[in-house]
């Protein structure tokens, strides 16, 4: 189904109908670029990865969110999915709204067009949203506007107040005031005569505000001027109408309303997120750690910037996460799994030894007749068929006839986990607990001459067998031997060169040891699995911690408590890395980012779950 701001108002009850009776969520975005940072490789630490990621790829635009909600009918055997597909656009509510600026990368532009993105349709018709700090500020101001109008007497305009600080009326200058006399007698004009509205030329802002200060000054509760938009937003004017005091009372009331009605608006699509994170369910995405820093982002809170206090706020909003990418590329599937990209896993997934299992639209439902791969609410329905057929050849091990749902044992060492891309042996992000910390003794930093190139350190490093190289910039990279043993004869041969300089990994990691870092931020502890009747969960606004600012711990509360009241490369071979994957039918995300490494031979350092 696709969704814009002209019908979400009419959907979003089947949304939310949707999410309560699903077994699991998928989800997807696309965004108007991926990275604008430093380049990422294969010797990041998660924390380093974090940082890019935060610097270098948040100031994109999150233009399509697609959610899929999973539903199994156990009597019939099936499941019901049911894909929404948003198209999102922060569109300014007024002058006192956030207005978004955002950054564009063309590759991911051309990718996006040539896969069919309807971008006319992005920034013509994509739903507004607002964060809960921004909703909150923004709540803050109308309500301190509405408390001024109530103490300056009636509420005579739909403006702003007119008014100076000290409540004086504002003074004429004098190139204005013939301007001023004449809209006056044009006004009483109209008051003597029969019209119901007068309609005022067009003019700027500071002339309107002497108009509404000097005809409420003259005429008192007789009039009451309301400002409204010209024809495609083109220009302003102010609208006259008699009235009477009970009258002013009673339109300043339905103005009011109406602001907040507007301001509920545009709130939009961080209402499908916050139904999402108090849903409590399995959420599920493919590769999906971008997809989450920009769903917190954008919809929830800015980004903290100690992955621990990320992870802390992550198990508060989405306590439970899987990422098929991780999934397919662990053990058991390593095995059968030669490429983990979405389109190229499906494919594999579609054969033996797997089983497909039986899923449907529900009548009358807009479904997917043909293969809509980058639209984000096709590759969320095909995030979920990939989960399913991979847990249900879990449940084979066990002789389990039955599909393995969301809470199965089968799943946990699956949950929690965000696959890390390109890094050599960390294949993760652990939201539930430390992160791996591998021994790269064998890895040094080397720094040479820009004219080199990969042969060049291939020649250096020859004598010591073959190696992989994680370039990061043009006078530097990571160099690492696939003979572990052969390390410390390297270093002691090779660290005093001339034109280079090579130094091991720990020793160059040890000056750049962050220092004096803030105290993480005491998020709620991790948020245990919805109960088996699917029940809403419950966290408390005890849970919130107390180093937050005070605006942001008002929303992030709110939002907790409104949840109460609902139900790597062969060796030797010269290979570099690259902007974009190589790989016909890649992911964006993976085309722009992911190196080119053999996954098979990446998937041997990952940690076998102990369910195997």
């Amino acid at each position: 189904m696709e969704i814009t701001r002209h019908n979400f108002k009419q959907v979003i009850d089947q949304v939310s109908e949707a999410v309560d009776e699903a077994s699991f969520l998928c989800i997807d975005g696309e965004f108007t670029g991926l990275n604008n940072g430093p380049a990422l490789h294969g010797f990041d630490t998660p924390q380093e990865r974090y940082d890019k990621l935060r610097k270098g790829s948040l100031d994109f635009l999150f233009v399509q969110f697609g959610l899929c909600a999973f539903k199994y009918e156990t009597e019939e055997s099936r499941f019901v999915a049911r894909p929404f597909n948003f198209y999102i656009f922060p569109r300014p509510l007024n002058r006192n709204a956030p207005d978004c600026r955002f950054l564009c990368q063309a590759s991911s532009l051309h990718f996006l067009a040539s896969q069919g993105m309807d971008f006319n349709k992005v920034f013509r018709d994509g739903i507004p949203y607002l964060s809960p700090v921004d909703e909150q500020q923004m709540r803050d101001t109308l309500d301190q506007k509405h408390a001024t109008q109530q103490l300056n007497s009636p509420p005579f305009t739909s403006g702003s107040s007119h008014t100076s600080d000290s409540g004086r009326t504002i003074q004429v200058p004098a190139e204005h005031k013939d301007f001023i006399q004449q809209t006056l007698t044009r006004i009483q004009s109209f008051i003597d005569s029969e019209e119901e509205t007068l309609q005022l030329e067009p003019c700027n802002a500071y002339l309107r505000k002497l108009i509404y200060s000097t005809v409420k000054n003259k005429f008192s509760s007789s009039v009451y001027l309301e400002t409204k938009v010209g024809e495609q937003n083109q220009h302003y004017f102010i609208e006259a109408s008699k009235a009477n005091e009970e009258l002013l009372k009673k339109r300043g009331k339905e103005k009011r309303q109406q602001e907040l009605d507007e301001l509920d608006d545009a709130v939009g699509m961080s209402k499908i997120i916050r139904m999402i994170c108090q849903s409590g369910k399995l959420v599920i995405g493919h590769n999906m750690l971008l997809d989450v820093l920009h769903l917190l982002h954008k919809f929830s809170y800015p980004l903290p910037q100690e992955i621990d206090e990320f992870k802390s706020l992550v198990n508060c909003l989405f306590p439970r996460l899987l990422d098929t990418k991780l999934m397919a590329s662990m053990h058991p599937f390593k095995e059968l799994v030669s490429n983990t990209t979405l389109g190229d896993l499906e494919a594999t997934l579609g054969k033996e030894p797997f089983k497909v299992p039986v899923i449907v639209f529900p009548e009358d439902f807009p479904g997917y007749k043909t293969a809509q791969e980058h639209q984000a609410g096709y590759d969320a329905y095909m995030t979920g068929r990939c989960f399913i057929i991979m847990a249900n050849y879990l449940g084979t091990f066990k002789s389990q006839s039955k599909p393995v749902l969301p809470g199965s044992a089968l799943l946990e060492p699956f949950v929690n986990k965000l696959y890390l891309m390109r890094v050599q042996d960390i294949p993760y992000v652990n939201l539930a607990g430390q992160d791996l910390k591998p021994n790269r003794d064998h890895v040094f930093h080397v720094t040479f001459p820009k004219e080199w190139k990969s042969n060049d350190l291939y020649q250096l490093f020859r004598p010591f067998g073959p190696i992989y190289i994680a370039w990061i910039d043009d006078k530097s990279a990571f160099v690492a031997l696939t003979k572990k043993d052969q390390s410390d004869l390297a270093y002691k041969m090779l660290c005093e060169g001339v034109s280079y300089r090579v130094r091991r990994y720990g020793d160059h990691k040890e000056p750049h040891a962050s220092h004096g870092r803030k105290r993480p931020l005491s998020f709620p502890e991790t948020i245990p699995p919805r109960n088996g009747e699917g029940k809403r969960l419950k966290v408390t606004s005890s849970d919130v911690g107390r180093r937050v600012s005070p605006v942001t711990q008002r929303c992030i509360t709110t939002i907790l408590e409104e949840a109460e009241d609902k139900p790597p490369t062969e060796a030797g071979e010269e290979e570099e890395e690259e902007e974009h994957g190589d790989e016909d039918g890649d992911e964006m995300k993976e085309e722009i980012l992911e190196e080119k490494t053999n996954e098979s031979t990446q998937a041997q350092l990952f940690e076998e779950p102990e369910a195997w």
